[in-house]
């Protein structure tokens, strides 16, 4: 029998700062992507690789970007607000900031990453919801990927 779940109540958080920091769920996140994990391969082929084939290792690593569409909330402050703790604080004034996400499993297991946002961009169409399309580029290692 499949182990599989259903993704409702996944929780994107965002980090205020602080010493200890607190985190808050960004408010209705409706719909989460990423990361987007790679490993940059390296080639080392030379002119006595076996039977011509290309040979590589690994480079580097890149945690990669989280996309997550919400329903924009224009007085949100985990959306809009003027100080840490908001998407649009942390994309206007360039600052790395740290997140977690929390999957709905039994146990809450919990991914957490460091993070520009690159992008945020409302959306308001005359027949939909009013949106915003929200980037998150992770810099770093995030940690409790691997159990």
């Amino acid at each position: 029998m499949s182990e599989g779940m259903a993704a409702y109540g996944t929780l994107l958080s965002i980090g205020d700062g602080g010493t200890p920091e607190a985190f808050q769920a960004i408010a209705e996140v409706n719909s989460l992507s990423g990361p987007g994990l790679s490993l940059d391969p390296i080639e080392i082929t030379h002119h006595e690789s076996p039977d011509a084939w290309k040979e590589f290792v690994g480079g580097l690593l890149d945690g990669g970007e989280i996309t997550a569409d919400l329903n924009f909330l224009p007085t949100e402050t985990t959306q809009v607000g003027d100080a840490a703790g908001s998407l649009l604080y942390a994309l206007t004034t360039r600052a790395v900031t740290n997140f977690t996400i929390t999957w709905p499993d039994t146990s809450s297991t919990e991914w957490a990453f460091a993070a520009l946002v690159t992008a945020f961009e409302p959306s308001a169409p005359v027949d939909d919801k009013l949106g915003a399309s929200v980037t998150l580029k992770l810099t770093g290692a995030p940690t409790g990927l691997l159990v």
